[in-house]
């Protein structure tokens, strides 16, 4: 085998080593943020849950203001 073939080998195989690498840590990436998401969903769902039983609940009623004085 040539040299110059033997390099280019070795190139590509480093290539692909560093692509290996950069897809894994892509995947790692991609699954925390696929957590955070599914986090976030459920406390956004326990959030509008919160604020619904707040808008309901009588003692929490906002009552009736009287219009600003007008100047």
């Amino acid at each position: 085998m040539s040299d110059a073939l033997k390099d280019r080998i070795d190139q590509l195989e480093t290539l692909v080593a560093f692509q290996e690498q950069s897809i894994e840590e892509l995947n790692v990436a991609l699954a925390q943020q696929f957590k955070d998401i599914e986090a976030l969903k459920h406390e956004l769902k326990m959030l509008g849950a919160a604020l619904r039983d707040m808008e309901t609940h009588p003692a929490l009623a906002a009552g009736r203001e009287p219009p600003p004085p007008h100047y």
